[in-house]
């Protein structure tokens, strides 16, 4: 028997970019699941309050929900997802920022807590904003 060590804490980012300005919008959790996209587009909402925003993302499963479905209502038309085709996430600017964020910051680092992770992702997107 080899002892093994427990599984490695984790953190996901959420996030979204204005098309037109390049503005970030990112939220780290412990989880991603549907109540975390619900709060990232709740998040949206809070920092628009005027505005009509668009949401352009692929048919993940926590993209597709009853609490999601929720926040869009509640939004009273000022919320419209708009679903890419499959396979195409070219097409969302998020995608290449994510790319790039793990090239530039997680990509074969190991860091001595998920604080000093969290202070990094958070360096790497405030200067990308």
């Amino acid at each position: 028997m080899i002892p093994t060590p427990k599984q490695p804490e984790k953190r996901y980012g959420l996030g979204a970019v204005n098309y037109h300005s390049g503005e970030l919008v990112v939220i780290f959790r412990r989880r991603k699941r549907r109540r975390e996209v619900a709060e990232l587009l709740e998040t949206l909402l809070d920092k628009h309050p005027e505005a009509t925003i668009y949401v352009a993302w692929d048919h993940a499963n926590p993209h597709e929900d009853d609490e999601v479905e929720g926040v869009v209502r509640a939004a009273c038309g000022r919320l419209g997802l708009l679903y890419l085709p499959t396979y195409a996430p070219w097409l969302n600017p998020i995608e290449m920022l994510w790319r790039h964020f793990r090239r530039e910051v997680t990509h074969g680092e190991l860091f001595v807590s998920v604080k000093v992770l969290l202070d990094a992702a958070q360096d790497f997107f405030d200067r990308y904003n």
